[in-house]
């Protein structure tokens, strides 16, 4: 059994000319309803997209840039992820993934979770209920279960890539809940880091989200 970290991958890039082509697309998709497109300048863009984004009334001209983000997290945090419209998911199945195959090492990968550190109680049990599953999954395939049917005994830690894309308006709520001390601890772990590179790239959009930093001690002992 493998343990990892939960990750993000960027699948379309905000940095750079594509990030700036972003707010060049809403700049001029808003000044479309105003017939001022002659206003636009290089430099225009920036200024006028965080100014109208902030406009509730208005902000659905941010709606038209989208940005796709490959998150690897357990597949808990994506059942919350998911409830977020309007979006595209593309997700990796348990249906279709042998995970007995050559492909992904004869074994199941798993999140580790933030909440307890290795030599927490908390983490031997989890990692047992995890070594355990893994067994009987693997058993399951090895008695000719299908892996459709074996994925029953699969934990929610199991290790899930899903792709996912939001318009700017979307990625905007998206942050304001997940974000936010008040979200679950695994979906602020993927979440907080994602939001600093948006507003490392994109701060006229993303400036104004302001999730409560978290208390230094993440970590909790069982109890």
């Amino acid at each position: 059994m493998k343990i990892i970290d939960p990750s993000h991958v960027f699948e379309t890039p905000i940095d750079g000319e594509y990030g700036r082509a972003l707010l060049k697309l809403c700049e001029r998709a808003a000044r479309t309803c105003y017939k001022s497109e002659g206003a636009c300048t290089a430099d225009s863009a920036g200024p006028f997209v965080r100014k109208i984004a902030q406009v509730k009334k208005h902000a659905s001209v941010i709606e038209h840039a989208n940005v796709t983000v490959r998150f690897i997290c357990d597949r808990g945090v994506t059942h919350e992820l998911v409830r977020h419209r309007i979006a595209a998911y593309s997700q990796e199945s348990t249906r279709y993934c042998n995970y007995s195959g050559d492909k992904f090492g004869g074994e199941i990968t798993v999140i580790r979770p933030p909440f307890w550190e290795t030599h927490d109680p908390c983490y031997a049990l989890w990692y047992k209920a995890c070594k355990d599953a893994e067994e009987a999954y693997l058993g399951l395939l090895a008695k000719g279960a299908s892996p459709q049917e074996a994925r029953s005994v699969l934990p929610n830690s199991l290790k899930t890539e899903i792709v996912t894309t939001f318009n700017l308006r979307q990625w905007r709520h998206v942050f304001t809940l997940r974000a936010a001390k008040e979200a679950h601890p695994q979906m602020q772990q993927l979440m907080r880091p994602l939001l600093a590179e948006f507003k490392r790239w994109m701060p006229e959009l993303f400036d104004d989200i302001h999730p409560e930093i978290p208390p230094a001690e993440t970590t909790q002992p069982c109890k």
